[in-house]
């Protein structure tokens, strides 16, 4: 036998034993090396459509992740994009196509519609759903065995939220007595308002009343009639269900209108703390207050985040894609570590595996990451965000504030 032939017998034994399987079977005693497989993670969030800015800021939060968590844990990841165009059937198909292209886990949606479409395709199909943001609570509620969310519902939006409100008038000494309520009028807002309106009665501890809710469509692109209605109420100051667009829109009716109340406060909701509104508004931005999920601005976590962030958008600040960036990137660390955990992309053992989650050393505000019997993470916490110098600054909870609250706004003191 030649030295050609003897190679290509060599080639072709080697390529047999890789088929077969027998490769793995000789690492142990240095004859071959296995290569570990990558967990491939199919990332849905609306890219395109009304919703657009705070899909391309979420995804952030996945562009970073693979860095970062091979560092932390040493686990290759790969992440597969899909564009809901903030449209729930789009969401359902996407999330139907990534599936057939072998995704082991999906993350997404941002929009609690979309992710509802995206957690029934998950549990039809058998593939873990970790969510990133999306507040409905009854997506949690369907006995589902593969969806699993790390983010507050509704309920705990507005009860965190709310709390903040009392905590805000506290330190402050403030004490309004009515308020007018505006929501948007999508899944999210509807569950919000059902959350304030059972809850509020029952917090004696807050000193104020809402003398009108006024619901207004979030794709809306004039609210005078709305912010007419709401500035007729003369009510102390403006409770907020809000995304970022209309947000924008109903500041500056509020400004063109003078309407001039004690502030706004949002006690559960995105739009007044993203880049977006810093940007159209200005000055006008500033003292506005979110009531939101945050990150701990003083966790070592939130520093590495923010070191890998700033290397990969070096004209960005991580800031205005707090919630975004961080729940995402959260999500996508959870589908890791029970990955690592498991050893296998086997859905019912990644999904064994996604129960038995507890994660202690965490970026945003709140206990270890422990999923319940329905697949809900419980204790996460919100902060009290106020504008200042058109940035989002953490006033409350003290134990990671980075400045002291301000309200009523000084406008309205003058």
């Amino acid at each position: 036998m030649n030295d050609a032939t003897r190679g290509i017998s060599r080639r072709r034994f080697n390529a047999a034993l890789a088929a077969t399987g027998a490769a793995s079977m000789l690492a142990p005693f240095g004859i071959v090396r296995a290569q570990a497989r990558k967990l491939k993670i199919g990332v849905l969030l609306p890219l395109s459509g009304a919703e657009s800015s705070v899909g391309q800021s979420s995804m952030k939060g996945a562009d970073i992740a693979p860095g970062v968590i091979r560092s932390m844990l040493g686990v290759d990841i790969e992440i597969v994009k899909g564009d809901t165009e903030s449209n729930v059937q789009t969401a359902r198909n996407r999330a139907e196509r990534l599936i057939d292209e072998g995704v082991n886990v999906l993350v997404g949606a941002f929009d609690s519609g979309q992710t509802t479409a995206i957690a029934q395709v998950a549990e039809q199909r058998g593939v873990p759903f970790v969510i990133n943001i999306a507040a409905a609570p009854q997506i949690t509620e369907q006995g589902y065995k593969y969806v699993f969310r790390n983010f507050p519902t509704a309920i705990d939006l507005v009860s965190n939220g709310l709390t903040l409100i009392g905590d805000l008038f506290r330190a402050t000494n403030a004490a309004p007595r009515t308020a007018v309520f505006m929501h948007v009028n999508d899944t999210f807002g509807t569950a919000m308002s059902h959350g304030i309106n059972a809850m509020l009665p029952h917090l004696t501890q807050l000193p104020f009343k809402i003398v009108e809710e006024i619901p207004y469509d979030r794709a809306a692109k004039d609210l005078s009639v709305e912010v007419a209605k709401a500035k007729a109420a003369n009510a102390d100051f403006l409770l907020l269900v809000c995304r970022v667009n209309d947000s924008i829109l109903l500041r500056r009716e509020a400004v063109k209108q003078r309407w001039n109340t004690m502030g706004f406060i949002s006690p559960g909701s995105p739009g007044m703390y993203d880049e977006q509104f810093y940007r159209a508004l200005g000055k006008l931005s500033n003292y506005c207050i979110s009531n939101v999920p945050w990150y701990n601005p003083k966790a070592e976590l939130t520093r590495t985040v923010d070191q890998a962030f700033t290397r990969m958008f070096p004209k960005e600040k991580l800031m205005f894609n707090a919630v975004n960036v961080g729940y995402t990137f959260e999500a996508i660390l959870i589908a890791a570590d029970a990955y690592k955990r498991a050893g296998s992309t086997a859905p019912k053992t990644l999904a064994d595996a996604l129960r038995a989650t507890d994660i202690t050393s965490r970026m945003m505000l709140g206990g270890p990451i422990r999923f319940n019997a329905k697949g809900q993470v419980e204790g996460n916490a919100s902060a009290c965000v106020e504008n200042m110098h058109e940035e989002p600054v953490v006033v409350l909870p003290q134990t990671a504030a980075q400045a002291q609250p301000e309200f009523p706004w000084p406008a309205y003191k003058a």
